[in-house]
């Protein structure tokens, strides 16, 4: 390459002075009157909405599905291969986001390191997916209260949910943070309770005193057939049905950059929460199926999502063994988690609309802001779309919560393959213009592979996602619509922006690395000093 590896840290004076941010990029360091978005989210905010934010009905609830079509290894194996995707998207986001945590996050990257067109594409994708994702947690919700009570009709439970996660979101960023503080340790300590207890009860340790070990893995066996196809086609296609549903239990993961313009010393506080990305994947992900894959057996009728007994596969196994009240308790933990991560979805889709906004790509008037630094205007839109979940009400719950997860499913891995795209982009760039990788606030060494692993295992997870409807007598509309309906759109998308902007892809040795860091640089500083154990322990912790 022949050129001489930059400090990214002082790549600015090398390289001449700042451009000027426009007024809508992030947080302004002239104060209120800018009125955009404020630095309100902490440290221990940014770390549990990493960690547990977004972790919601896609494990608790949508796991019973992806039991009943791969079985218990089946199961282990569709979210061992989409954590290992997941993780690979997540090292890739952080070392943009960590060097660049700008309002829009991977919007607005794209649009520096690939092209505005691929921005435009990409942003919609990401705004769709978000808006869509929170009525599925909310008919998921209606779901879980089903357990109580299936009298009621579900518009209630509907209309509760809605107004618990708009009266958070309208409360500011703060509030958010506060609220998913609080929601996201629930849901870590419960996890981690689910996870200890079905050990206990696996090992005989329940009510009943049953040893269960891995019968359920002897019988009904260890992979499902799915839809009576027998041998290892039937295996095969069980295992692949699981890793859609497994996409739309780790969508998120990816939130952190999208709260990146509102964190407080995001410098320190994102390299920190992206290399804890690991512990979610093993604990929570690969540890819960486990779990539940030795408690429940694959052919439970209480697993089907679209019958009225419909339940959580924790909940199954806890009824199971004879444990009392305990059910009721750990439903109510779990619904606690459908809010928190409805509420994770309108903030995100509020900031992505934002984000488009600030990018030109949607109607300006998405950045109208309070003196608070809250974007009502785009979370009242945003909101708007969680009335959607009122179909739970005609179609059933569990229906309407499988039409929708495949619908977000496309949608994040798409995003996935949109991050992974602009990180190749980004490498490149470095290398072109002589930015020693090494200076960054978060670096690894697995890169470009991982990158280029992202983006082909999305691209061809997409490609397959709606298989099933192609089999001899399987076929349903609804499905393979909310499967390719992105596949299809997006392309669109992307050539109808091209021609509109008129803009080719952004040259390597063009690309802006520059814009921003000075605000960035002004944002960060040195964590005090513990001055004990304690807050040794709780700054290791957050």
């Amino acid at each position: 390459m022949g050129a001489e590896k930059t400090n990214a840290a002082a790549y600015h004076t090398s390289k001449g002075e700042f451009s000027d941010v426009s007024d809508h990029d992030g947080e302004s360091i002239q104060g209120p009157p800018q009125h955009t978005l404020q630095r309100k989210l902490k440290n221990r905010h940014i770390a549990m909405i990493s960690i547990g934010g977004v972790i919601g009905t896609g494990l608790f609830v949508g796991t019973a599905n992806s039991l009943r079509n791969g079985g218990p290894v089946g199961l282990l194996l569709g979210y061992t291969v989409m954590g290992s995707i997941v993780y690979c998207v997540m090292v890739t986001l952080g070392e943009m986001v960590a060097f660049l945590p700008i309002a829009g996050g991977h919007i607005k990257l794209a649009e520096r390191f690939v092209d505005p067109a691929f921005s435009f594409a990409m942003g919609w994708n990401y705004w769709y997916n978000w808006t869509i994702v929170s009525p599925a947690e909310i008919s998921a919700a209606a779901l879980l209260i089903n357990y109580w009570n299936q009298t009621i009709n579900n518009s209630v439970w509907v209309v509760m949910c809605l107004a618990v996660v708009l009266t958070i979101n309208m409360l500011g960023a703060g509030a958010y943070g506060e609220a998913e503080f609080i929601f996201a340790s629930i849901k870590v300590l419960t996890i981690t309770g689910l996870i200890i207890l079905g050990i206990i009860i696996d090992l005989g340790g329940g009510p009943d005193h049953d040893r269960i070990g891995f019968r359920y893995w002897k019988n009904p066996g260890p992979f499902a057939q799915y839809n009576g196809i027998s041998g290892n086609t039937g295996r095969f296609l069980g295992w692949w049905a699981v890793m859609s549903q497994a996409a739309f239990s780790f969508i998120g993961t990816e939130i952190v950059a999208i709260a990146a313009g509102e964190a407080k010393n995001p410098r320190r506080t994102l390299p920190k929460a992206i290399r804890r990305v690991y512990i979610r994947i093993l604990l929570f992900y690969i540890g819960g199926t486990v779990v539940i894959g030795l408690l429940v057996p694959s052919n439970n009728p209480s697993l089907e999502l679209n019958s009225g007994a419909a339940q959580s596969p924790f909940v199954i196994a806890i009824e199971t063994a004879g444990i009392k009240s305990l059910p009721s308790i750990i439903n109510a933990c779990l619904l606690t988690s459908a809010w928190s991560a409805s509420s994770s979805d309108l903030y995100t889709a509020s900031r992505a609309i934002y984000g488009l906004a600030a990018s030109g790509n949607a109607p300006r008037f998405f950045l109208r802001t309070t003196r608070n630094g809250l974007p009502y205007v785009a979370v009242i839109f945003c909101a708007a779309f969680s009335l959607l979940a009122f179909m739970a009400v005609s179609q059933g719950a569990g229906k309407v919560f499988d039409w929708f997860s495949n619908m977000t499913s496309v949608a994040g891995l798409m995003t996935w393959f949109g991050i992974s795209v602009t990180y190749i982009r980004f490498y490149k760039g470095m290398q072109v213009q002589g930015i020693d990788r090494k200076t960054l606030p978060y670096y690894t060494n697995l890169q470009p592979y991982a990158a280029w692993y992202g983006a082909i295992s999305t691209i061809t997870i997409c490609i397959f996602s709606g298989w099933s409807v192609f089999l001899k007598g399987n076929w349903d509309t609804a499905t393979f619509v909310t499967s390719y309906i992105l596949l299809v759109t997006w392309p669109i998308m992307y050539v109808g922006a091209r021609f509109y902007y008129g803009a080719k892809p952004v040259a390597a040795e063009d690309m802006d690395f520059k814009s921003d860091l000075a605000e960035i640089e002004a944002d960060t500083y040195d964590e005090p000093i513990p001055k004990n154990r304690m807050e040794a322990f709780w700054q290791w912790l957050v």
